[in-house]
């Protein structure tokens, strides 16, 4: 069995164990769950009595628009998120005229990636990988205080989902009227609503894909190149794949993607722990569920009037009650439906909250215990999210504008020259990553009475000049005098000493030099 079939089992153990009593027996379709409140003809999409298979065809989900603190949170999480991903490649930051002043640039056709004042190479590559180590290191460390947070709030698939489902909302109506339509034979009004829905989705495709290519190509010259479709060929093929596959994951799949193809709810079991913050059902204190009916008493039942509210509002439509579930992206908005319904029926709210399983544990003894910020698993995950920072902060702090190399020729190793001498030939590549030119002299220590020349520079001290943001390869070669040459070993270590004609800075790369040996 995984960490995550083990993590599941315990946890539903564990509800199982705060029900002590069997649900009431419920009343049947279209009944009133308690006077005003209605009792929805819904039933989740795994319902726990029914799991028979790994898989099963997809059911439709209609999610229920609800109000509450979570929503009003997922709505501003979306605006804010949406904002900045359609918003970034419009922002502009001066780089000087020989650099695009896009403020976040992945400049391909160059090699380089730009974020407002940080530039990063392709041969600093190690920078993007250190900022995925971090990335990874953080969602654990969330996972572990919260759970699925992330995939519940800011997830790009749960916050285009959304997008999607308020659009289809706006076309269709709330969700009664959507199954409505759907179960209608086709008609004009039909054929108009659903159509309008998924060309509504397609515009949000179209608007995705452009967003995310304006990030790799400066965004307004990009714009006006599709406007006047003479944009490169790759573009228009990125656009329409990106665009595709917002409109067939967002507005088709939704929650599929997270249950089937996403990884990371099997993941997420090895990092929960009975401390973890989770969406979960009070059962001890629900039930035995049923329908309560005016003016009758509260003893001997539970707080929970099988309502359906909380799967109805559901966007991956199951049933919270039936405990921890692989599809619960942990988003609360079953929260907001039973908090509202417990307001309105006079009792305590919280019936589903967010809570640990030690807690729940407690509660149900009459106790309560504090939550663990700090525990092992917890402490793994910021201590090394702070090493690997520390890391990442002292390689930037050491960031250089010069970079140097220098690869010896393979194929000879070495000439003889006519004189005796042993000349060992170089490719010396120069990085200027300073927005001037800079000129250069290039020398070697190690070696005695060594000799330079390079090709194409003439003199007995050629310097090398580098144009701005650029890279210079240029052919060196290191000739040593046949007396000096024959003390040395065959392969002797020498150092390649360049120095800025401008400000006399420095910048060293060690090397060998191949020769016939002593």
């Amino acid at each position: 069995m995984s960490c995550c079939d083990a993590f599941y089992a315990r946890a539903l153990a564990l509800e199982y164990a705060m029900n002590e009593m069997p649900a009431a027996a419920t009343a049947s379709l279209g009944q009133e769950a308690a006077p005003g409140i209605q009792r929805l003809d819904v039933r989740p999409v795994n319902a726990k009595e029914e799991r028979q298979s790994l898989y099963a065809a997809r059911e439709p989900v209609y999610p229920k628009l609800v109000h509450g603190k979570f929503r009003r949170i997922k709505w501003i999480i979306m605006i804010v998120t949406l904002g900045i991903y359609y918003g970034l490649p419009w922002l502009r930051w001066d780089r000087g005229p020989t650099l695009p002043n896009q403020a976040v640039l992945l400049d391909f056709a160059h090699q380089r990636l730009y974020f407002f004042g940080l530039e990063i190479w392709a041969q600093e590559f190690y920078y993007i990988t250190g900022l995925l180590i971090l990335s990874a290191l953080a969602l654990f460390l969330v996972t572990a205080l919260a759970g699925r947070v992330w995939c519940g709030y800011t997830c790009p698939q749960t916050v285009w989902t959304d997008l999607m489902i308020m659009v289809e909302r706006l076309w269709q109506g709330d969700r009664n009227a959507r199954i409505k339509l759907a179960k209608s034979p086709w008609s004009i009004n039909k054929l108009w609503r659903v159509g309008g829905t998924h060309l509504s989705w397609i515009l949000i495709g179209i608007l995705t894909g452009g967003a995310l290519v304006f990030y790799f190509r400066d965004a307004p010259t990009l714009l006006s190149e599709f406007w006047r479709f003479d944009a490169p060929a790759i573009a228009y093929i990125f656009l329409a794949i990106f665009a595709a596959t917002t409109y067939i994951l967002g507005g088709l799949m939704r929650e599929q993607l997270c249950t089937y193809m996403c990884p990371w709810p099997r993941i997420q079991g090895a990092m929960f722990d009975a401390d973890s913050f989770l969406v979960t059902y009070r059962g001890f204190r629900g039930e035995p569920r049923g329908p309560h009916k005016k003016n009758e008493s509260w003893e001997g039942r539970g707080d929970c009037i099988d309502c359906r509210q909380c799967v109805a509002v559901c966007p991956a439509g199951i049933d919270i009650r039936d405990g921890a579930q692989l599809e619960c992206i942990q988003c609360a908005l079953c929260v907001d439906a039973c908090d509202e319904i417990m307001t309105k029926v006079g009792r305590p709210p919280k019936l589903i909250a967010y809570d640990t399983f030690r807690n729940l544990q407690a509660e149900k003894q009459g106790d309560r215990v504090p939550f663990r910020l700090i525990r092992p698993r917890t402490m793994l995950y910021a201590g090394l999210f702070a090493i690997v920072s520390c890391l990442m902060l002292f390689g930037l702090s050491r960031k250089t504008v010069l970079e140097m190399n220098a690869v010896p020729d393979r194929n000879p190793l070495f000439v003889q020259t006519q004189d005796g001498g042993i000349r060992n030939g170089f490719t010396i590549r120069l990085l200027n990553k300073r927005q001037e030119a800079r000129t250069f002299a290039l020398s070697v220590a190690g070696l005695p009475e060594a000799r330079i020349s390079i090709v194409g520079i003439e003199g007995n001290n050629p310097l090398i000049e580098v144009k701005p943001d650029d890279v210079r390869s240029v052919k060196v070669y290191v000739t040593v005098p046949h007396d000096k040459a024959m003390t040395l070993p065959a392969s002797a270590r020498m150092t390649f000493i360049l120095r800025d004609s401008g400000d006399g800075t420095e910048t060293k790369r060690d090397s060998n030099f191949r020769g016939p040996g002593q």
